[in-house]
Parts: structure tokens; C-alpha cells; sequence
């Protein structure tokens, strides 16, 4: 019981210091990021406008994702292990990247907010879970 007890304290101080890093992040977020919630206004705004209210269920949005997904998927095809930085890419290919992966990410805010879920604020949970999940190696070797 003991052990288990003390577990559990090692793993909620865990979580805690994940919540403050991933806090500390935001405030030092600049000015110019955009935030989740202001691309969730743009995209709603967006439809509205167009009048795409109507086909933007949860489903839809899902396969449109997916297919933004594989769009995504050709530009890594044939192309064996990419190193990190692509600096085999021209600026047309990851300016070609940047739009795919716009794509997935704005289907992934507006999925989020017709399901009704705070993406930030799940992200932010799901990072605290898997840290109690997959602890870092401790630094004083205990």
C-alpha cells in the first residue's frame, strides 16, 4: 500500500509539472501564433458565409480529414526515409507540404468544434496523461 501510495503522489507531481510546462508554452507563445480558437472562428465563419453549415456534419468532416490525410501521404511516397528539416525538398515541395498539412489540421479544428470539443484543452490533457503514462527517466537514477 505504501508503494502504491507513493506512486500515485510521484505520478500527480508528474502531471502537475507536464500542466505547468504546457502553460509556461502558451504565455510564451508570440503574439502572431494563431490560436485554436481564433482558426475555429475563422473556419465557422468561413461556412457560414458560404453556407456549408449543412454539410459539415462530424462524418463528413471526418472522411474530408482523411482525404486531406492521404493527400498528405502522396508527398511522402517514393520518397524512402526523409530526413528532418527536409533538405532534400525544394521550397515548392514543402510549401506543397504546408498547404496539406494546413488542410488536415483546419478539417481536425472544425471536427473538433462541431463535436464539441476544447481541442487545446484536450491535447493539453492527453499530454498529462501519457507523462503519468511514460515517465521520464528520473535524473538522480531512482
Amino acid at each position: 500500500m505504501e508503494v502504491e501510495g507513493a506512486i500515485e503522489k510521484k505520478a500527480a507531481a508528474m502531471a502537475a509539472a507536464v500542466e505547468e510546462e504546457v502553460e509556461v508554452g502558451r504565455k510564451a507563445a508570440g503574439a502572431g501564433e494563431v490560436g485554436l480558437k481564433e482558426l475555429s472562428k475563422k473556419l465557422n465563419d468561413f461556412a457560414k458565409e458560404r453556407d456549408w453549415e449543412q454539410y459539415h456534419s462530424p462524418r463528413n468532416l471526418l472522411l474530408a480529414m482523411i482525404a486531406e490525410v492521404g493527400e498528405l501521404s502522396e508527398l511522402f511516397m517514393w520518397k524512402g526515409e526523409v530526413r528532418k528539416g527536409l533538405a532534400d525538398w525544394d521550397d515548392a515541395e514543402k510549401q506543397h507540404l504546408g498547404e496539406e498539412l494546413a488542410d488536415v489540421l483546419l478539417y481536425l479544428v472544425r471536427l473538433s468544434d462541431i463535436c464539441g470539443v476544447d481541442l487545446g484543452d484536450a491535447a493539453t490533457r492527453k499530454i498529462v496523461k501519457n507523462a503519468v503514462k511514460y515517465p521520464a527517466p528520473s535524473k538522480d537514477g531512482a
